[in-house]
């Protein structure tokens, strides 16, 4: 019996290698979508071999913190870590320059916020007419900072 079931196994594995096609982007990124790349054909049992090796390998959550087994880190995960060390390391810096309207601060904040270069001078005017929105008060956190700079900018 077991060399039946092997047997057929063995036969699937081996079939695989004739459907050509690309791993399915259903099935998640990490080792089973290595494994199975070229491999994997519209077929449930296909992407169900790519999703329990994914699974079963621990490897998504590798893949996706470092950007690696056809993973792609989120490029939001990055700017957000980049963008909140630059508050901390500058959140006097930047409320100075929020209060003029203008600074080397406030243009890299903007910039790591995805403001246009033509929205720079709006962008900033529109954060020195609302600077107590986005400091409202001594003890601000940098997490308020960033949402209430944010929430400002979008309105």
């Amino acid at each position: 019996m077991k060399k039946i079931l092997m047997a057929a196994a063995l036969t699937v594995v081996m079939s695989s290698a004739a459907f050509a096609g690309s791993a399915q982007t259903n099935v998640g990124c990490g080792l089973g979508s290595l494994a199975w790349e070229n491999k994997a054909d519209d077929s449930t049992l296909f992407q169900a071999f790519q999703a329990t090796t994914n699974g079963t390998s621990g490897s998504q959550t590798f893949g996706v913190s470092s950007g690696t087994s056809n993973c792609k880190q989120p490029s939001k995960f990055v700017q957000n870590e980049q963008l909140n060390k630059f508050v901390q390391a500058n959140m006097d810096n930047l409320a100075k320059d929020i209060a003029m309207g203008k600074g080397e601060t406030l243009d890299t904040f903007a910039e790591m916020l995805g403001v246009a270069p033509a929205q720079t001078v709006a962008f900033n005017s529109r954060m020195q007419s609302n600077f107590g929105k986005i400091f409202t008060s001594e003890n601000v956190v940098l997490a308020e900072v960033i949402d209430n700079a944010v929430t400002v900018a979008n309105n």
